[in-house]
C-alpha cells in the first residue's frame, strides 16, 4: 500500500481495510494525483467478501490494491465486533458522486469504463449537468466477454491513454472490475483507478439506488433484491448469508 501508516489499517477477513472519513480519503486520493505512479483502490462489500474465500486469483490482486475501503455496513459492523471500529463507510458509488464533484473544481480528468449499454454517457450526461465545466475525457462500455479478448483490450487502453485521465473509474461488478484493473494498469498509467461496480447506472438512473435511511441501515442489500431478484437472488441469499457464519467463526478463531 502506498503510503498508508499502518495504524491506519484494520484487518478484517484478511483484508487489509484503510481506516480513513470521506474528507481523509478524498485529501489521499488528491495527493495520489499529484505523485508519480499508478494508485489502486477498491471498495469491498459482503459479496467481495465471500469471493475473496473462493476466489485465489481475487486475493491475490487484493494484495496489490493501494487504499481498501469499507464499502456497507455489514463490515463496519465486524469491524466493530472484533473490537477495531472503522471511521466511516465509503461506498464506492458515494465516492464517485464526490470526486466527481471535486473533480470539477480541481480540473481533474475522469474516464468512465464500464457499466451496461448507455449506462456511462448517460453518467456522463448526468454529471456535466450537475457540474458544469467537469472534464470527463472519455467513456466506453465494452462488449461481453472482453476481458477475454485479444483485440479488445489492447482497443481500451488505447482509449484510455489518448483520454489522459487522471481517474479511470471501473463499473465492471466485482471480481471482474479488480482483476482488469491489476491485469492492465500498468499498460494505461493511469494516477488512480477505481472499482466502482453499479454506480454508473444509478447515476443514469438505470438501477434506482436504495433511499439513505436504508443505506444507513445496512439494508441497501435488500433493496438490490427487491429491484433486481431475478439476477440478485442468489448472491444475496444464498453466498452472501454465509457471511455471518464467517464472521462468528473468525470471532471465535480470536478469543
Amino acid at each position: 500500500m502506498q503510503n498508508i501508516a499502518r495504524n491506519d489499517i484494520v484487518s478484517i477477513f484478511g483484508i487489509q481495510i484503510t481506516n480513513l472519513s470521506s474528507c481523509d480519503c478524498l485529501a489521499r486520493i488528491g495527493h495520489f494525483i499529484g505523485q508519480a505512479g499508478q494508485t489502486f483502490i477498491a471498495t469491498p462489500n459482503v459479496d467481495h467478501i465471500m469471493k475473496l474465500q473462493k476466489d485465489a486469483e481475487f486475493r491475490e490482486v487484493y494484495k496489490h490494491v493501494d487504499l481498501v475501503l469499507a464499502d456497507g455496513m455489514p463490515l463496519l459492523w465486524a469491524a466493530r465486533f472484533f473490537g477495531t471500529p472503522l471511521k466511516e463507510k465509503i461506498s464506492g458509488s458515494d465516492l464517485f458522486s464526490k470526486l466527481c464533484e471535486v473533480a470539477s473544481q480541481r480540473g481533474w480528468r475522469l474516464f468512465f469504463l464500464g457499466g451496461r449499454e448507455g449506462a456511462a454517457d448517460k453518467a456522463a450526461q448526468v454529471m456535466r449537468e450537475r457540474h458544469p465545466g467537469i472534464q470527463i475525457t472519455g467513456t466506453y462500455c465494452p462488449p461481453f466477454g472482453f476481458e477475454n479478448d485479444s483485440s479488445e483490450n489492447p482497443k481500451i487502453i488505447n482509449l484510455i491513454q489518448q483520454a489522459k485521465p487522471d481517474i479511470l473509474f471501473v463499473g465492471l461488478g466485482a471480481p471482474k472490475q479488480e482483476k482488469w484493473i491489476y491485469r492492465h494498469r500498468d499498460q494505461y498509467q493511469v494516477p488512480v483507478s477505481i472499482g466502482i461496480g453499479v454506480s454508473f447506472e444509478f447515476t443514469a438512473g438505470m438501477v434506482k439506488r436504495a433511499p439513505l435511511w436504508m443505506q444507513k441501515k445496512g439494508l441497501e442489500w435488500f433493496w438490490r433484491l427487491i429491484m433486481e431478484p431475478r439476477r440478485l437472488w442468489k448472491r444475496y441469499l444464498i453466498d452472501d448469508m454465509q457471511f455471518f457464519w464467517l464472521l462468528l467463526k473468525t470471532k471465535l478463531k480470536r478469543l
